[in-house]
């Protein structure tokens, strides 16, 4: 099994830092993210999901070495908990879903990305097999109890837009913290959860072991825009505007990087990027992971640059059910959550 390297105890002061943090920002944080060329520590909100792959892709392949820059992959099962150690100053970076910038920025913190890894969710509502008949789309979420890898992670944020969309009130339904992974499989096994939200590799193993099938698929443009109403940018490199700011050149380093990569994906079969991966990260079903990388492939972005109409869609979605949003709308500047200018200069 596999051992992954987590920040537990910066985790949970992390959650009683949030009313500090405007005092403090990522130049505060540890691991030698204090200058150029320093360690850049990022965390990571799953390592082994397919989503974020592009994350550990570029360290195997050697592009961050290439680039100068010294990073670290931290990891962590859920967005939300990744969200709060960028915020507590505990690292300089998350791979995480770019909706958390959105959200922040109500809460009087500017996070935006740097690097858009995905234009879509990669994400898939995943309902019990013997359910299934019962819980055949969004519209049957009343009185159910429904999977999310924790409440306040970009799962949380989908299942919400996916219920009020089709008429549920979110207080309808039942918000289970199933985690991710084997977490989430046995959770949803037991029955306790109906259905659930979650990202492949898991969604493979689910479909061929009969266990579950797919309710709503949001790993391709087509499935996210009959979803969503549009695009749906999430997979991202997201930091503290204030380190993006006072650190170009590292910033700049790890776009150079990742742009390599996601150009690198595009330019390989689904059997080459698995053979790159380290070899635990297939869970001993090497097939299982190929075809799981090949089910989400067209999720990734060829640039890394944000589509200004997805955007735009990520807030009107989380207008319609977040109450952190919701009243605030007019007054989000999306300019400040996320920039392309390091992208561009990446492709030059």
């Amino acid at each position: 099994m596999r051992t992954k390297t987590r920040v537990t105890a910066a985790v949970l002061a992390a959650t009683t830092a949030l009313s500090l943090s405007a005092c403090r920002d990522s130049r505060s944080g540890g691991s030698g993210g204090g200058k150029d060329g320093g360690q850049v520590t990022i965390m990571v909100g799953g390592i082994d999901k397919v989503i974020y792959l592009p994350a550990k892709l570029t360290e195997q392949l050697g592009y961050f070495k290439e680039q100068g820059v010294n990073v670290k992959l931290l990891t962590e099962p859920a967005g939300a908990q990744a969200e709060n150690v960028l915020i507590s100053g505990d690292v300089q970076g998350v791979v995480g879903f770019y909706d958390h910038t959105v959200d922040l920025q109500t809460k009087g913190k500017c996070i935006q990305s740097v690097v858009q890894f995905a234009d879509v969710p990669g994400e898939a509502e995943m309902v019990a097999t013997g359910k299934a008949g019962d819980v055949a789309s969004p519209a049957a979420f009343k009185g159910k109890k429904l999977g999310v890898t924790s409440p306040g992670s970009s799962t949380d944020f989908l299942t919400r837009a996916l219920a009020v969309r089709n008429g549920v009130k979110t207080s309808d339904y039942t918000t289970v913290k199933a985690g991710a992974g084997p977490t989430f499989i046995s959770t949803l096994e037991n029955g306790g959860i109906d259905a659930g939200m979650t990202t492949d590799p898991t969604i493979a193993k689910l479909t061929t072991t009969g266990k579950a099938k797919i309710m709503v698929d949001m790993r391709t443009e087509e499935g996210t825009r009959k979803a969503l109403g549009g695009l749906y940018p999430a997979s991202s490199l997201y930091m503290d505007c204030a380190y993006v700011k006072a650190h170009t050149e590292t910033v700049q380093k790890l776009a150079n990087a990742f742009v390599k990569t996601l150009g690198w994906i595009k330019a390989h079969q689904p059997a080459e990027i698995a053979a790159k991966m380290p070899a635990d990260y297939n869970g001993g079903d090497a097939k299982l992971y190929e075809k799981s990388i090949g089910d989400s492939i067209s999720m990734f972005t060829e640039d890394g640059v944000m589509p200004a109409e997805g955007a735009k869609n990520v807030l009107e979605v989380l207008a319609q059910f977040s109450p952190n949003v919701q009243g605030k709308k007019d007054t989000v500047d999306l300019s400040k959550t996320y920039t392309t200018e390091f992208v561009t200069k990446a492709k030059q």
